[in-house]
């Protein structure tokens, strides 16, 4: 998840930007269970905001981007 943490450095305290599953390279199902713990709890070094955009595959809604903005907390 480095990329992650990388990308989340390089914005500023209170930048407002996207992460999406294509973004981090990974499936629409593996982005969906790690959104689902950022909307719980937060993410390293950022809060979602608003409504995920949800996409449907195989009749089931999955996440697939979500916007957040970057907190001053450590990554």
């Amino acid at each position: 998840m480095s990329s992650l943490q990388d990308f989340v450095k390089k914005q500023k305290a209170g930048a407002q930007f996207v992460i999406s599953a294509q973004m981090l390279k990974i499936n629409p199902q593996e982005f969906d269970a790690l959104a689902e713990q950022w909307l719980d709890d937060g993410g390293p070094g950022f809060n979602v905001l608003g409504t995920p955009h949800r996409v449907v595959i195989d009749g089931e809604f999955l996440i697939s981007r979500v916007t957040v903005i970057r907190t001053t907390a450590e990554l």
